[in-house]
């Protein structure tokens, strides 16, 4: 797996076998970040469940000045502290060990771009429902931010939401990505 654009383009990811970790497709990625590339800049981005860090990677790779992961699965924060360090990211990243709901909860910090891909499991469209309700209530998002969110294409995601609208949805496969706007 590589960085698909920006300045680290092609350089290669490190990865581990894990069942819940399914890192974002090439594919995948290229096809949101052309999305999202209409409406720069996003500054701070915030990965959830970021597992190897692509995703996040991808954006300070790309536009990004600063990134906060969060991952509660200490084999794969010692492999995303690894890629940021190895891609000379490490004083633009804070790495977060805890449960991405949880960290929402808490959190105070606002964000331009919001990134959601959490484990493809039974009922997981409950958890992403409950995550952009946190997102859409909690003031999150800045003004003209953006939420991903990368889910199985067989979970149904019609979510009611006063602040956030879907501007995108497209399925790749078995995954599906919803962007949603605050604009």
């Amino acid at each position: 797996m590589r960085i698909v654009g920006g300045s680290l383009r092609g350089r290669k990811l490190a990865s581990f076998k894990h069942d819940d970790i399914r890192p974002t497709t090439d594919r995948v990625r290229e096809a949101v970040f052309n999305v999202l590339a209409s409406s720069l800049p996003y500054d701070s981005v915030l990965d959830l469940f970021a597992g190897t860090g692509a995703m996040g990677i991808e954006a300070l790779s790309r536009f990004a000045g600063k990134a906060t992961f969060v991952e509660a699965d200490r084999r794969a924060a010692d492999i995303l502290r690894k890629n940021l360090k190895t891609f000379g990211l490490e004083f633009r990243s804070k790495i977060v060990r805890r449960d991405a709901v949880e960290f929402l909860k808490t959190n105070k910090e606002g964000f331009d771009l919001i990134i959601l891909d959490p484990p493809y499991v039974a009922g997981g469209g409950g958890l992403i429902k409950e995550i952009v309700g946190l997102i859409d209530a909690g003031g999150l998002l800045h003004e003209d931010g953006r939420v991903v969110v990368e889910a199985s294409s067989k979970v149904e995601l019609e979510v009611e939401l006063e602040k956030l609208e879907k501007i995108f949805c497209r399925k790749y496969g078995d995954t599906a990505i919803h962007i949603y706007s605050n604009s």
